[in-house]
């Protein structure tokens, strides 16, 4: 008998539509757990998920039976609705993309701290900055800020 393995993890960051801070600190955890609970039903389980106002940072490990594009539209279609109907933000909505990067099982700690800790990092370096430095390190070469950010 054959058996298929994978262990591939994923860093997931996107933010609301044109960056507006509709993520709210009275129900972001409440958010986070229906958003850990949209991934296990992907078989994708969630080792952390943390957010800002205007953006969320997702470290997950990545099913074999799915596409990462699946999983990130069901995380966001499904999560968008449940901010609609369990909260007074009715006109919230994701960006319509992502950048989702690979994580080695070595670095799992320091990633996982770092999304930990996107309160006190975003006191000092804002989320267009955030993500260009990802651009760099992870050599992105298809990043077009014109589209990214729209």
């Amino acid at each position: 008998m054959s058996q298929s393995l994978s262990q591939l993890y994923i860093h997931l960051t996107f933010s609301t539509k044109h960056r507006f801070p509709f993520i709210n600190e009275k129900w972001n955890k409440e958010l986070h757990a229906y958003m850990s609970g949209i991934l296990k039903n992907n078989d994708s389980p969630a080792l952390i998920i943390n957010s800002v106002a205007d953006h969320c940072h997702v470290l997950f490990r990545l099913s074999k039976n799915y596409t990462l594009a699946k999983v990130v539209e069901h995380l966001k279609k499904d999560s968008s609705k449940w901010v609609k109907a369990n909260t007074d933000c009715k006109k919230f909505s994701w960006q319509g993309g992502y950048g989702a990067f690979s994580v080695s099982a070595s670095k799992l700690d320091t990633v996982r701290n770092y999304i930990l800790n996107q309160q006190e990092h975003h006191r000092k370096v804002s989320f267009r900055e955030e993500v260009e430095e990802f651009m760099k390190q992870y050599g992105v070469v298809e990043y077009d800020a014109r589209y990214f950010w729209e």
